[in-house]
């Protein structure tokens, strides 16, 4: 039988108790549907987990017991930062859970010209939070102990120029495929587009800062399948898909 995981911020340690924030309390008395005495894993994002009992469940409060901490990490050893161009609605929603479970170490959502989203600063916040639940459930889904980091929204010529390791835009015209490249140590970072994609001088941008334009296959793929594709094939060459 499957036992639940349960990502909380707090700092954790064997005999403690804890007691649940409204949000996480309501997510396991509803979602998980979870009771007294029942036992999940609980994870702060530090590297470890927790084997927990359930002391209480009321509308009022969800306290539990800490047990046992078990160090595990499924983290992959290539470590993938994406800058994703924002996009609408379920596309993006699906491509950051997405991103998650093929490992990804941090994604900052972009803005870019063709992006149809915008934002004023209020609905940014919201979507930052929403996009942030999707990592939490998604890290308890498949197993993660370490939690990905979510990084504010922001413009791509602010972002571009601050990256490191192999450096690759997404193009379904370039001449370059993954097959033909290596890291160097540092790590990759991927910039996807929106589902516009980019403008040509955000091309000429993404170059003039060392990124390489690749190619996935011979078809134009749509922007969430193309993160997705790009994430899992990284992982095949050069990270945890070779264990």
């Amino acid at each position: 039988m499957r036992i639940s995981r349960l990502y909380t911020p707090l700092s954790l340690q064997t005999g403690q108790t804890i007691e649940l924030d409204d949000d996480s309390g309501h997510y396991l008395r509803t979602v998980l549907r979870l009771k007294k005495g029942d036992n999940l894993l609980v994870f702060n994002g530090d590297g470890g987990e927790y084997t927990g009992v359930i002391d209480e469940v009321s509308r009022k409060s969800v306290r539990l017991s800490m047990g046992p901490r078990h160090e595990r990490s499924v983290e992959s050893p290539l470590r993938v930062t994406l800058g994703l161009g924002v996009s609408r609605g379920d596309k993006m929603d699906w491509t950051v859970q997405k991103a998650v479970e093929l490992g990804v170490a941090r994604i900052t959502p972009l803005l870019t010209e063709r992006c149809v989203v915008q934002f004023k600063d209020d609905k940014k916040s919201q979507r930052w939070l929403h996009w942030q639940k999707i990592i939490q459930h998604a890290a308890e889904q498949c197993g993660r102990t370490i939690m990905p980091q979510l990084h504010d929204v922001e413009a791509l010529a602010g972002w571009i120029d601050l990256q490191q390791g192999l450096k690759l835009f997404l193009d379904p015209y370039a001449p370059t495929s993954l097959a033909d490249l290596s890291p160097n140590g540092e790590g990759v970072t991927l910039l996807t587009g929106p589902e516009g994609g980019f403008a040509d001088h955000e091309r000429e941008l993404a170059k003039a800062a060392g990124f390489i334009p690749v190619r996935m296959g011979g078809r134009i793929l749509r922007t969430e399948t193309a993160s997705i594709a790009a994430l899992s094939a990284v992982q095949m060459l050069w990270g945890d898909f070779r264990r």
